[in-house]
């Protein structure tokens, strides 16, 4: 995996092998990010990332300025690689071993995006319940986006807050916005 933009550039990193995660490629990465490019000042907002994995995207996030990332994975190792790979890098990430879905349902934390790139196998109402629970707990900041990743073969557009869907060969990022205020008083 590699650190698209910022101070990182071009930075290769190698996660252990014994991890059970499938990284956003380098091409996802990169549309996806200039997508964000465009709306967002990294170094305004904050980000979650939810089955945070190898750190992939948290990298990515910090290289370009943001401040405040949070990680959440499961698994042990992932939470330690990303914290070894922090540490080595001198990024400032935030990480919890923690169950996702637990997480959404305890967290008090607030977010300008949150990222969510759970395993391409759960069943349509399990990425549901990840987007149904970061707008009911109110985790996402006004103006913020929640971006899912998932298969080509998952549709998640008729969710209320879908707002669109970004395909890049078999990954789709799903993304998700709580209304304008224009439009809630139309």
């Amino acid at each position: 995996m590699r650190i698209i933009y910022g101070k990182l550039k071009s930075r290769r990193l190698s996660a252990p092998k014994n991890l059970p995660v499938r990284p956003t490629t380098d091409m996802a990465k990169e549309s996806l990010f200039n997508i964000l490019n465009n709306t967002y000042y990294f170094d305004a907002i904050s980000v979650i990332d939810l089955f945070a994995g190898t750190g992939n995207i948290s990298y990515e996030f910090a290289s370009r300025g943001t401040k405040t990332i949070y990680a959440i994975d499961a698994h042990f190792g992932c939470i330690k690689f990303i914290n070894s790979t922090a540490k080595a890098l001198d990024l400032d990430i935030n990480t919890y071993k923690s169950d996702v879905y637990k997480f959404l349902e305890k967290t008090n934390l607030t977010s300008d995006v949150v990222f969510a790139d759970p395993p391409y196998d759960f069943e349509e109402d399990q990425f549901l319940k990840i987007v149904d629970l970061v707008f009911e707990r109110g985790i996402l900041n006004e103006d913020g986006v929640l971006i899912v990743e998932h298969s080509k073969h998952t549709d998640l557009s008729k969710h209320a807050k879908h707002s669109y869907d970004k395909r890049y060969g078999g990954n789709v990022f799903s993304f998700f916005e709580n209304p304008a205020k224009e439009d809630e008083e139309e």
